[in-house]
């Protein structure tokens, strides 16, 4: 090993030494957390993911050989939001995402994916398919009475004709949900994996599961790290028994080439709840495995 220690690099993620809007891949955190439902804190991911990042560093992705430092990329730091005023941050989040060229998001809550798939949206001019990794389905028409929430980016991305619900798949799903939700979300067309499902047909079956579905076209990744079981991503606000393992999301993720990915995000890390930076470093190897398979794609 040479250069510079992985504890002395700087705070950015990865210790990324760009921070210019121009770059083909861009990290940013988004510090919000007043759509939650249940345990806050989720506004500290960003810092947290990018502390964890670390880790990183020092050496190419072993499956995918590349060093995901060395691509087009910068960390633009953390976009603006309006504290205390859900629909206004939303406003904000979607106004910054505009002008970046492939968004690597790092929440935040999971309401944060709306207004970054209304930008990507525009951009693209077509419904965009979606692999969503999650324990929750997040088609809930409403949060406890609240129009917007973590509880419901899906169900407006579906409403308002941001992602086409015929090729988005929902990876980890088990927590409790109402059959008239649960058959809702079904009905527009979207493909259920439960973790069990998961457990049963292995990462080589999910993976082509997975592209079976999203087929053709410009594809969004958005991972909300309480689709892990508990035991290892214990830093989040709504954990779930029983989840995904690590191992299963790695796996399928590597798997996952050939998919039109156009931008991502990372949610959920609460890093008051977490255990030795295990969740966080979760979220940060979700981004580095992303990276390792946009990069591979760009450099074939």
């Amino acid at each position: 090993m040479s250069g510079t220690p992985t504890f002395a690099v700087a705070p950015s993620f990865m210790g990324l030494p760009r921070f210019d809007r121009s770059a083909a891949l861009a990290v940013a955190g988004i510090p919000l957390d007043i759509g939650v439902t249940n345990r806050t804190g989720a506004r500290s991911g960003p810092a947290a993911v990018r502390a964890a990042s670390r880790m990183l560093t020092d050496g190419d992705h072993p499956h995918f050989w590349i060093d995901p430092t060395r691509l087009d990329i910068a960390d633009i730091g953390d976009f603006t939001i309006a504290l205390g005023d859900l629909a206004e941050s939303y406003r904000l989040i979607e106004e910054q995402a505009e002008d970046l060229n492939h968004l690597l998001a790092v929440g935040g809550e999971h309401g944060i994916t709306l207004p970054l798939l209304r930008a990507l949206r525009r951009k693209v001019g077509a419904p965009l398919g979606l692999v969503h990794f999650d324990a929750h389905v997040d088609t809930w028409p409403d949060n406890f009475g609240q129009v917007y929430g973590h509880g419901s980016p899906f169900y407006h991305a579906i409403e308002e004709g941001l992602v086409d619900p015929g090729r988005m798949i929902q990876i980890g799903i088990r927590s409790p949900v109402q059959r008239e939700v649960w058959d809702w979300t079904i009905g527009k067309g979207v493909t259920i994996l439960s973790a069990q499902d998961v457990h049963a047909m292995g990462p080589v079956a999910v993976s082509e599961r997975v592209r079976q579905v999203v087929g053709a076209g410009p594809v969004y990744f958005s991972y909300d790290v309480d689709c892990l079981d508990p035991a290892f991503a214990p830093g989040t606000g709504t954990p779930e028994f029983a989840g995904i393992l690590p191992w299963q999301s790695q796996a399928i993720l590597r798997s996952l080439t050939g998919i039109d990915f156009v931008g991502m995000d990372v949610v959920e890390v609460a890093p008051a709840y977490d255990v030795s930076e295990i969740t966080a470093l979760a979220a940060a190897t979700v981004i580095w495995d992303y990276l390792g398979l946009v990069g591979s794609a760009k450099k074939a």
